[in-house]
C-alpha cells in the first residue's frame, strides 16, 4: 500500500481515515466498542440540536448477521460478510420538537457518520460507508415509518493484515488520493 501525503499540516488521523473492504473475518467487536462509536456520533453538530440520526446495527456473532448482509447490493455483500458489525444510518425527515421537514437531517446524520468513523480509526477499528443499500429490504426489515429515511450501512472491524491478502484483495486495498484543495475551495473576491 501506498503512502499518502496531505498539502497541509493536518492531523494524521484524517489521512488514515481509510475505508478498506477486507476485513479481519476471525476478530469479534464487543458491544462496547460499538457504544463508543455511538457516543462520539452522539456528540455531533446538529440544527436545532435535533440528532435526527438513528443507527441500527448487529454484530457477526449475532444470529441475524447474515440475514442483514442480503439488504445490500450484491457487490457489498460480497466483502462485508467479513466484517464485525454492521450499521445502517437512519435518518429523521422531521423535527421532533413541530412536526416540520428537517432539511439537514442527511447534513446532520453525515457529521454524526464521521464523528462514529473517526472515532473508530482511534480504536483500531476501520469503517466502510455504503450507500449500496436495498433501502426497501432496511425500510421493511426494520419497520421504518414515512418520517424515516435509509442513509447508508456501515461496515465496521479490524483491517485483514497486508500479509494475509490475497493478490486480488491487495488491489482492492490501495490507498485512494484525494484532489487538491484548490479543485474544490474558492475565496470569494470583493468587487
Amino acid at each position: 500500500m501506498s503512502e499518502r501525503h496531505s498539502e497541509y499540516d493536518i492531523n494524521s488521523l484524517f489521512i488514515e481515515r481509510w475505508s478498506p473492504r477486507v476485513f479481519d473475518d476471525e476478530f469479534m467487536i464487543e458491544e462496547e466498542d460499538l457504544k463508543l462509536l455511538f457516543e462520539a456520533a452522539r456528540w455531533s453538530p446538529s440544527c436545532f440540536n435535533e440528532q435526527p440520526w438513528r443507527f441500527y446495527y448487529v454484530m457477526k456473532q449475532h444470529q441475524g448477521f447474515n440475514d442483514k448482509i442480503e439488504w445490500l447490493v450484491e457487490g457489498n455483500q460480497k466483502w462485508a460478510r467479513s466484517a464485525s458489525a454492521l450499521i445502517f444510518l437512519v435518518a429523521k425527515k422531521s423535527f421532533a420538537k413541530n412536526g416540520k421537514k428537517n432539511d439537514y437531517s442527511w447534513f446532520d446524520s453525515g457529521a454524526a457518520w464521521m464523528s462514529l468513523t473517526l472515532q473508530a480509526r482511534m480504536g483500531d477499528l476501520y469503517t466502510h460507508g455504503m450507500g449500496g443499500v436495498h433501502k426497501d429490504k432496511v425500510f421493511d426489515g426494520l419497520k421504518l415509518t414515512d418520517d424515516d429515511d435509509v442513509v447508508c450501512a456501515i461496515a465496521v472491524g479490524k483491517k485483514k493484515k497486508l500479509e494475509l491478502l490475497t493478490e486480488s484483495e491487495r488491489e482492492s486495498e490501495k490507498l485512494s488520493d484525494r484532489v487538491s484543495v484548490e479543485n474544490f475551495c474558492f475565496a470569494i473576491e470583493e468587487d
